[in-house]
């Protein structure tokens, strides 16, 4: 794995932070699932680069971890307070420098804080890849269904 860059450092999610992680997150399943997902699929996973009404509302009430290169958001993790771990994106540029990574060691940190004890999350197959290196168990695969499409996913999980 290539190190981070020098210049990524993390933070807390801000307000006015949901449009850019909206853009992460677009760009992290367009681009970054090809070798895993059809076009149809990425299509309908992420159907528009703008986010949708009810994106920023969605990081309320959950732990939000930002990574910046430069200033700018490259990548970010969420943690419910009960335990699920909701988004995991790095902008597709940024793969393999270990940012992500560090957005994970600081999620395992801030969840030690909480009291929490174990981890759950709904792995795309890429992510897959990423939590079984990072000490992740697979559950069962389950399937989202995103109108017309199925995505297959995994089960994970993980004690802190």
């Amino acid at each position: 794995m290539t190190r981070a860059p020098r210049a990524v450092r993390l933070r807390g999610f801000r307000a006015g932070d949901a449009p850019a992680l909206h853009a992460i997150f677009h760009r992290a399943v367009r681009d970054g699932t090809r070798s895993l997902y059809s076009p149809a699929e990425r299509r309908a996973w992420s159907p528009a680069p703008a986010p949708p009404p009810w994106w920023a509302g969605r990081f309320r009430g959950q732990i939000t971890v930002v990574a910046l290169h430069d200033g700018a958001p490259c990548g970010f993790m969420t943690l419910g307070r009960d335990g699920h771990l909701d988004f995991a994106y790095v902008l597709p540029a940024f793969h393999g420098t270990g940012i992500a990574a560090r957005l994970h060691d600081e999620i395992l940190r801030r969840a030690r804080r909480l009291g929490l004890r174990r981890l759950e999350t709904e792995a795309s197959l890429i992510g897959r890849r990423f939590f079984l290196k990072h000490g992740w168990s697979e559950g069962a695969r389950i399937v989202h269904r995103f109108g017309d499409e199925t995505l297959s996913a995994m089960r994970m999980s993980r004690e802190v």
